[in-house]
C-alpha cells in the first residue's frame, strides 16, 4: 500500500473518530387540556380520521392547526351530519380559545343550522355553555338564516381552479393563482396556506383579487427551501368558514425544492489531505528518531524514507 493511502486511511479513521450523534427529544410545550368525552367521528366516513386529529390538535392546545385540519374535514364529500356537527363543534371551541368571536359564532351557526336540537353536555366548560346559548339565541331571534332546507342544499358548489408549479429554486419567492368559480357569491375572500418541509403548522396570507374572479398570492422566498414546500388555497366566507379548497392541510400540494449541487465534501479537499500528510509525516520522523535513540551503537543510517502526499 502506498503511503498516499495509509495517508487517506489515517484521514478517514480520524473523521469517523471525531463524528457524534446527537439525538434529541421533544415535548408537549405547555400543559394539554383536560381531554373530553366527543361524539365520535363516523370512522366510514370520508373525513373521520381528521375530525380524530383536530380533536387531538385541540387537546393539545395546537389550535390553529386543528382549526387547519377540522377545515379540511368539513368540505370532504358524503360526510355524515353527525360528523359535521362534531367539526362544527370543535371549530367553534378553537375559535373560542382563540378569541375570535366572529368565526367562533359562525362555527355555531353551522351547527345549528344542521341540527337546531343540538344541546353539549352537562359536564362541558361554562364558558363554552354561555357562548353556545348565546349565539344560538341571536341565530333564532334573526329567524334562524341558514337553516338547511332544500333551498340551502340546492346551492351550487363553490371551485378553486389552480395549477402547481413542478419545482422552484430555493430562496426564490412562488408566484401563485387560482380561478374562483362561485355561482352563488357565497366566498368573501381566498386564502393562501403554506409551509417549509412537511411538517408543522402553515403559515397563512391573503390572496389579493387580480382581475376578474382571478386571485393572485406569493409564498415568500423565505418559505422555499429544500426539499419541498407544501401549500393548500381556501375560499372563505364572510363569516371566515371554507366553502372551498384546493388542497387542504392533510392532503397539501407540493412543489419539489431541488437542494444546490455540492462542490465537494471534506474528504475531497487538498487541504485536508494536505494536512493528513503533515501528519502522518510527523509521525514517521518521531518514530524513526526514537528507534535511532534507542540503538546509540548501531551504525549512521544511509537508508532514506521517501513519502509522498498526493494522488495514488
Amino acid at each position: 500500500m502506498s503511503v498516499c493511502r495509509r495517508c487517506r486511511a489515517v484521514g478517514l479513521t480520524a473523521v469517523a473518530m471525531l463524528s457524534l450523534s446527537v439525538m434529541t427529544a421533544t415535548g408537549p410545550a405547555g400543559a394539554q387540556s383536560p381531554k373530553k368525552p366527543a361524539a365520535a367521528a363516523s370512522a366510514s366516513s370520508a373525513g373521520g380520521n381528521l375530525i380524530i386529529t383536530g380533536r387531538n390538535l385541540f387537546e393539545d392546545q395546537r389550535y390553529e392547526e386543528s382549526i387547519q385540519t377540522l377545515s379540511a374535514a368539513l368540505l370532504r364529500p358524503n360526510t355524515p351530519k353527525q360528523d359535521r356537527v362534531e367539526i362544527y363543534r370543535l371549530l367553534a371551541y378553537n375559535y373560542i380559545v382563540l378569541s375570535q368571536k366572529e368565526e367562533a359564532e359562525a362555527a355555531v351557526r353551522g351547527l345549528y343550522s344542521i341540527d337546531p336540537e343540538f344541546h353539549l353536555a352537562s359536564n362541558e366548560s361554562p364558558r363554552f355553555k354561555e357562548f353556545f346559548a348565546e349565539a344560538k339565541k341571536r341565530w333564532e331571534a334573526e329567524g334562524k338564516p341558514g337553516l338547511v332546507t332544500e333551498q340551502v342544499a340546492a346551492l351550487k358548489p363553490v371551485n378553486l381552479k389552480h395549477s402547481s408549479p413542478p419545482q422552484q429554486q430555493p430562496d426564490k419567492e412562488v408566484p401563485l393563482s387560482a380561478e374562483l368559480e362561485d355561482p352563488d357569491a357565497r366566498a368573501g375572500s381566498v386564502v393562501l396556506h403554506y409551509r417549509t418541509g412537511s411538517q408543522g403548522k402553515f403559515e397563512k396570507v391573503d390572496a389579493r383579487r387580480s382581475e376578474g374572479s382571478r386571485y393572485r398570492a406569493v409564498i415568500p422566498a423565505a418559505a422555499v427551501k429544500p426539499p419541498l414546500v407544501e401549500y393548500y388555497l381556501e375560499a372563505l366566507d364572510a363569516k371566515g368558514l371554507p366553502v372551498a379548497l384546493r388542497g387542504d392541510a392533510a392532503a397539501p400540494l407540493r412543489i419539489a425544492v431541488p437542494a444546490p449541487a455540492q462542490s465537494g465534501g471534506l474528504l475531497s479537499s487538498p487541504w485536508f489531505w494536505t494536512g493528513t500528510g503533515a501528519v502522518v509525516i510527523g509521525g514517521v520522523v518521531a518514530a524513526f528518531l526514537l528507534t535511532r535513540d534507542s540503538n546509540p551503537s548501531s551504525a549512521a543510517p544511509t537508508s532514506r524514507v521517501i513519502i509522498t502526499v498526493g494522488q495514488p
